[in-house]
């Protein structure tokens, strides 16, 4: 099994994070034990002392099509799925337009917008444990609880790539900032959202170093370069500690931290 030297301050999407060795799974290899599964990135927050780390390799990124199912590796990056099945005419996956990532990430969050998720066509998944059945795999908003390491994901097909579908739905992500982030910080709370709460406690744009809560959208907390783990971390517990002194709600983190 080979590893990958990684600078998080360049890799991760929110550029914070140390230099560290990354172990590489390819078909065949044996999961090693007490490695934290990481996909490209886009929703960690990486502190300068993480757990030992893994990823998944080139053998599992593909997409084949099978009857009336897609079987997609874990590694498969999210545009080339929405490639795929834009060209193909599968629709589905018109959601996945500029999420950022991989399959393995959206298995992990049941990613998605609005009502469009990653479960809601998942058939179910293979993993190092064997194949699950999507019935079998406890899932909800923006959150699944995967049986073991995601190899392979098996979608029921439905026809027709809906472009306008595609496009409102990318519409939504236009007030996302452009300034380097994980992401939705917190999920969305049930009747509400993070987003408006952070900002009616008063940290849209709150600032402890050069980490900030954005003045675009107030539940991305973004790098203004140089941001350190440290004043992300204090960002994150202030608003946390405030909308729950002030609304009675205890915000559920989105991204994850290491």
């Amino acid at each position: 099994m080979r590893s990958r030297r990684i600078d998080f301050s360049k890799f991760s999407s929110i550029k914070i994070g140390p230099v560290v060795n990354v172990k590489v799974i390819e078909r065949g290899d044996e999961i090693p034990p007490g490695h934290t599964l990481i996909g490209h990135a886009n929703n960690l927050l990486v502190s300068p002392a993480p757990p030992p780390l893994m990823m998944l390799g080139k053998d599992f990124d593909y997409i084949e099509l099978s009857g009336n199912r897609l079987v997609i590796g874990a590694a498969t990056p999210t545009g080339k799925i929405l490639s795929f099945c834009k060209s193909r005419d599968i629709g589905g996956f018109e959601y996945v337009a500029k999420l950022p990532g991989t399959l393995g990430g959206m298995l992990a969050m049941n990613a998605g917008v609005k009502s469009f998720e990653t479960f809601n066509s998942l058939a179910g998944l293979k993993t190092d444990k064997g194949f699950f059945q999507k019935e079998d795999i406890e899932h909800g908003y923006r959150f699944a609880k995967l049986p073991g390491v995601a190899f392979e994901a098996v979608f029921e097909i439905k026809r027709g790539f809906d472009p306008s579908l595609a496009k409102e739905l990318l519409e939504l992500r236009r007030n996302q900032p452009k300034e380097p982030s994980a992401g939705s910080a917190f999920k969305n709370p049930p009747g509400d959202y993070a987003g408006r709460l952070i900002e009616a406690a008063g940290l849209k744009g709150y600032r402890i170093g050069n980490m900030a809560w954005s003045e675009k959208h107030a539940n991305f907390l973004v790098n203004l370069g140089g941001g350190v783990f440290e004043d992300a971390l204090s960002l994150i517990d202030k608003a946390r500690t405030l909308v729950a002194e002030r609304f009675g709600i205890e915000l559920q983190p989105e991204l994850k931290i290491l």
